[in-house]
């Protein structure tokens, strides 16, 4: 059976779907965005600023099922422009341990919610 995974130290979703589901062992995360999740407001000051707030709403989803980003298995990263890749790419790299970053791809997209510049969403298994 699945669990629905939902904490309010990542922002509420702001569509029909949860943060995050479990499933025996995995943890399916839905794609984060920099919406701060005491105000709801997109910390998006800088590409670099909007990464690290994804990062921290990734991290407080998986700290809510005892994971962190050394169980994340697969990521997948979304950017309104390819000339982001550099900034997200060090951000995101920050977060996890050298030598043990999960499978990954990234794709530019026209749009994304809120016309954020990033959107990451995670699968990590316990």
């Amino acid at each position: 059976m699945k669990k629905v995974i939902n904490t309010n130290n990542s922002p509420a979703p702001i569509g029909p779907y949860n943060q995050a589901i479990l499933k025996n062992n995995m943890l399916f995360i839905s794609g984060q965005i920099a919406l701060d999740p005491n105000s709801m407001n997109l910390n998006n000051s800088s590409i670099r600023e909007e990464t690290h707030q994804v990062m921290k709403n990734l991290k407080n989803i998986l700290k809510e099922v005892n994971m962190d980003f050394k169980n994340v298995v697969k990521s997948s990263i979304f950017l309104s422009d390819m000339n982001h890749f550099k900034n997200v790419n060090e951000v995101y790299g920050s977060y996890l341990e050298a030598g043990n970053e999960p499978a990954r791809e990234t794709i530019a997209v026209k749009t994304l919610p809120m016309n954020v510049n990033v959107e990451i969403s995670m699968i990590a298994i316990a």
